[in-house]
């Protein structure tokens, strides 16, 4: 008996879009707002004297970055006899301390008694949702803090338009039958397949992390990672078991009894979705912040459906 694919379930959505609001506003031509508007200074590290902090030790606040343009900035006193602050960006996709990784390019130059009572300015263009700034102040102590200028562009319509990106995503991805940034889904299946391997929809598939199987009893089982590889290469990705492995034998409760859990998508940045992409996407906001209410089927919605499908047809995967 063929697999019957029972269900696939959102575990892990995408942490941003493919095209920024910044990018709407341009494709739309919309100016911005006052530069009160667009600019937010959020303190990581509070200005003061700060005391001997060994290994990093003095952790700043995180500060929510995602969609703004950033400017760090580290904002130097005067130093203590002999003081040094050693001082580095770290960011992360959720503000605890576990998640939060050294930013690559986010080291300050070391700051002494010879260069303090100055600012260094460091611009963030990572791509994750939060960062923080850690120091290290050795010898004496040190007076100096650290903040984070957010700059956005402001429009009353803000709200809307980033309800239009998410919906065209959806409607782009729902129509190439793909993952853009990545995401994790399951895939929930009756049975096991009569073959040796289980096609993973949503590509590109990046990894599988797990299947596990429900017998009879509703006990949940994990399969070795050992029994099977994944195949990402192919599109859509497949799970295939190992040479000389074959599916547990144990029976499976009547329904959704095998579950597999995968990561899918291009990339983790915007840059790694493909151009024609962002480009549909573009133009179904355009036209949907043009037209605001249900519109007779006319030449431009033809126009604007012909051009958009277009697009996505260049790379479209035919369901499974």
């Amino acid at each position: 008996m063929e697999v019957i694919k029972i269900a696939l379930k959102l575990i892990t959505p995408p942490a941003i879009e493919p095209v920024t609001l910044d990018e709407v506003k341009l494709h739309l031509r919309l100016s911005s707002g006052s530069m009160a508007g667009t600019l937010t200074t959020v303190q990581s590290i509070v200005p003061g004297a700060q005391v001997v902090a060994a290994d990093y030790g003095l952790v700043g606040a995180g500060v929510d970055v995602l969609g703004y343009r950033v400017l760090v900035n580290l904002n130097s006193g005067t130093n203590g006899a002999g003081g040094k602050v050693d001082a580095k960006i770290q960011e992360a996709n959720e503000d605890v301390d576990a998640k939060y990784v050294d930013w690559n390019g986010g080291v300050f130059e070391q700051v002494t008694e010879a260069n303090d009572n100055a600012v260094q300015e460091i611009e963030y263009t990572g791509i994750k949702r939060y960062i923080r700034v850690v120091a290290t102040v050795t010898g004496a102590n040190c007076d100096f803090g650290a903040d984070v200028t957010r700059e956005q562009s402001y429009n009353t319509e803000d709200t809307l338009l980033t309800s239009l990106t998410t919906t065209a995503r959806k409607y782009c991805a729902g129509f190439q039958n793909r993952a853009y940034i990545t995401q994790t889904w399951s895939l929930w299946l009756d049975n096991w397949p009569s073959g040796n391997s289980v096609r993973i929809p949503l590509p590109p598939l990046q990894k599988i992390n797990s299947v596990k199987y429900y017998g009879t009893d509703d006990a949940e089982h994990t399969m070795s990672a050992t029994d099977y590889f994944t195949d990402d290469k192919s599109e859509p990705g497949r799970l295939v078991l190992a040479y000389g492995k074959s599916w547990p034998s144990a029976s499976l409760r009547p329904a959704n009894g095998v579950c597999i859990e995968f990561d899918a998508g291009y990339g983790d940045a915007a840059a790694d979705v493909p151009a024609e992409v962002k480009q549909a996407m573009l133009l179904l906001i355009g036209h949907w912040y043009e037209n605001r209410e249900a519109t007779v089927t006319g030449i431009i919605s033809r126009e604007i459906e012909f051009a958009v499908r277009s697009l996505l047809w260049m790379d479209r995967v035919v369901p499974i």
